[in-house]
C-alpha cells in the first residue's frame, strides 16, 4: 500500500507554490453586509481533487489559480522577505477583559471583517459579552492570520477549526482578486528549504507584487488585480 503524502506547500524559486498532499481547492468570496463591511464568506467553486498541483505565484499565468510557467517570460522575482519570527513575537497586543488580541500589521491584507461593529480594536475591550465574542468571531475569520483573540490567564488561542486546504480569495466588493488563503496548519517551505511558522491560517501571494513575499501585503487592491486577466 502507497502510504499518502503529507500536506505540504513547497515555495520554488522565482516560480510557482507546489501543493502537494491532496490538498483540496476552493474559490471564495468574501460576502458584506449593507454597509459593505464583510461579515461571511462563501464557496464559489470547487477544483477538482489532485494529489499534486502547482499554483501561480508571479500574478501572469493564463490558467489562474494554476501555474502556466508565465513566470520564466515575465522574469519573475519572487525574493522571501517576510520575517522568519514568531507571530507572537512580533505581534502587538490589545488588552481586553477576557481576551487579549495580538494584532501583526505586517500580515494585513486588506479583507476588512475587523471593521465590523466600531473595529476589533475597540470590541475585545467592549464591556459587553456580545462584543467580545464577536471580536473573536471577526479575528477567525481574517484569512491572514493578522489577528488572534487569545484567552486570558491561558493564553490559548480562540481559532476556528479548518481541515487543511486553500482557498482562492475573491472580492468582488473591491473588483479584484485576492490571494491564496491556507488553513488549517499546512506546513509551508522556503525556496532556501528552511519551514515557516506553522499556523491555523495565513494568505500566500499570488499578484507576485506584495513587499512580504510570500505573504500578502495587500497590494492585489491597489494594482487592481484580476484572476482574468
Amino acid at each position: 500500500m502507497i502510504e499518502k503524502k503529507a500536506e505540504r506547500i513547497v515555495i520554488k524559486k522565482n516560480s510557482s507554490y507546489l501543493v502537494s498532499g491532496g490538498v483540496s481547492l476552493a474559490k471564495e468570496s468574501a460576502v458584506r453586509d449593507k454597509k459593505g463591511v464583510p461579515v461571511e464568506w462563501e464557496i464559489l467553486e470547487r477544483y477538482p481533487d489532485q494529489e499534486d498541483y502547482e499554483l501561480c505565484r508571479c500574478g501572469a499565468s493564463k490558467n489562474k489559480p494554476y501555474c502556466d510557467g508565465s513566470h520564466h517570460g515575465i522574469e519573475f522575482r519572487g525574493d522571501e522577505t517576510a520575517s522568519r519570527a514568531p507571530f507572537t513575537q512580533v505581534a502587538e497586543r490589545y488588552e481586553g477583559l477576557e481576551f487579549d488580541l495580538l494584532d501583526d500589521e505586517e500580515l494585513c491584507g486588506g479583507a476588512q471583517f475587523c471593521h465590523r461593529g466600531n473595529g476589533i480594536w475597540e470590541l475585545v475591550d467592549a464591556n459587553d459579552p456580545n462584543a467580545r465574542m464577536m471580536a473573536a468571531e471577526i479575528a477567525g475569520k481574517c484569512p491572514t492570520g493578522r489577528l488572534v483573540v487569545r484567552e486570558k490567564g491561558t493564553g490559548k488561542p480562540i481559532e476556528p477549526h479548518f481541515e487543511k486546504s486553500i482557498t482562492v480569495l475573491e472580492d468582488p466588493g473591491r473588483e479584484c482578486s485576492g490571494p491564496l488563503w491556507v488553513k488549517g496548519g499546512i506546513p509551508i517551505q522556503s525556496a532556501d528549504g528552511s519551514e515557516y511558522e506553522v499556523r491555523n491560517r495565513v494568505t500566500l501571494c499570488r499578484c507576485g507584487k506584495s513587499s512580504n513575499k510570500p505573504f500578502c501585503d495587500g497590494t492585489h487592491i491597489s494594482i487592481h488585480f484580476k484572476d482574468d486577466e
